[in-house]
């Protein structure tokens, strides 16, 4: 219940934070899609723990084991089951907050609804889940580019108070990836850092938003009523671990111009094509992409699990004190870059396959 995103590129990620492993199973991948183990690893090595100091300390290879659905470096057509082991689990860090309810995490919310929750790093509600999407979106990464040179990059937009000043129409993965906060803009980023280091020492943590642009998406992606484009980013980007808000083309800011203003006309290009000669729809209208960029972003409020005193409940209700440990990110903006693009890969393989399949093209 819960577990599986897509509807013809259906994705199903299992396992839990301190279990024996966690991973996806891919159904509906077309057959014959060059693909290799090491082009979900990549992926996977931007998504992984410990990979500096501004992330969580927990060391884990995230090493992916393709089970099935790959031969001869092609998928056959049938499910792809990828398994990445937990290595360096520790559930026994957690004893002390079995029968405490941590402010701002799942503990409560997941008990009152099943009668029963891992209290072992928040088993499900853990955001090592996202392995598995990550995994599963490396995947359709792959169909996107093949079949229709689809690109798609995110990068920090925002930590906190500092923001970025980038293009999203001309930035690329070496300038998000030339910092260890993954925000392509330098000054910014020596900022940002400077001020995650401030929040770790403190026992504190930070939030921000993550923008993200999908090129070269064809027009005619997305549905004109329930299953519109921006909708099902929507959901996939408010699926996240820690995200609380999502906008698309110009969101809310939007809201403070006339009609006048915020169109997009179009134009026909010198190639023939028809264009916008602006972006403020960031790629759809009417809940279809009109083959523009896709620009959105998405908001994700500070770490919940801090190393200062709180105060909360246990399960009868008796007011404690929390002092949380475990290994946390003071900042989950830079591990959050790979999930979202991974959500809006699922997104855009799974409205590709839809509309081939009911027009043909």
């Amino acid at each position: 219940m819960g577990s599986t995103f897509g509807q013809l590129f259906r994705a199903t990620t299992f396992g839990e934070s301190h279990g024996g492993g966690v991973g996806v199973v891919v159904d509906g991948c077309p057959p014959r899609l060059p693909l290799t183990v090491e082009e979900i690893q990549h992926d996977l090595d931007r998504r992984r723990p410990g990979q500096s100091r501004i992330t969580t300390p927990r060391n884990e290879p995230d090493r992916a084991e393709m089970l099935s659905g790959l031969f001869e470096g092609h998928t056959l057509g049938t499910p792809l089951a990828i398994l990445v082991r937990n290595t360096d689990a520790r559930p026994a860090a957690y004893a002390d907050f079995k029968d405490t309810y941590r402010p701002s995490h799942a503990d409560y919310t997941y008990e009152a609804k099943y009668g029963i929750r891992n209290w072992q790093g928040g088993g499900r509600a853990s955001a090592r889940e996202t392995i598995g999407r990550v995994a599963a979106g490396a995947v359709a990464r792959k169909l996107l580019a093949v079949t229709a040179q689809v690109e798609i990059l995110a990068y920090v937009q925002r930590v906190h108070s500092i923001e970025a000043t980038v293009d999203p129409t001309t930035v690329r993965l070496a300038d998000v990836e030339a910092t260890m906060v993954r925000c392509p803009d330098a000054t910014a980023a020596a900022t940002m850092i400077a001020r995650i280091d401030e929040a770790r020492r403190a026992g504190d943590s930070l939030g921000g938003v993550v923008t993200c642009v999908c090129r070269r998406v064809p027009a005619g992606l997305g549905e004109p009523v329930f299953d519109k484009l921006e909708a099902d980013l929507a959901r996939a980007m408010l699926s996240l671990p820690a995200s609380k808000g999502f906008e698309i083309g110009s969101g809310f800011a939007g809201t403070h111009l006339t009609g006048i203003e915020h169109n997009d006309p179009f134009v026909t290009d010198a190639s023939g094509r028809i264009r916008t000669a602006s972006n403020r729809s960031g790629g759809v209208q009417g809940g279809i992409s009109n083959g523009e960029d896709v620009i959105f972003r998405v908001a994700f409020k500070p770490t919940a699990t801090i190393a200062q005193a709180q105060q909360t409940v246990d399960r009868q209700g008796q007011a404690v004190t929390l002092e949380a440990r475990g290994r946390h990110d003071p900042c989950v903006l830079p591990r959050a870059v790979p999930m979202v693009e991974a959500m809006a890969c699922l997104v855009l393989a799974d409205h590709l396959l839809r509309q081939r399949a009911q027009c043909g093209a």
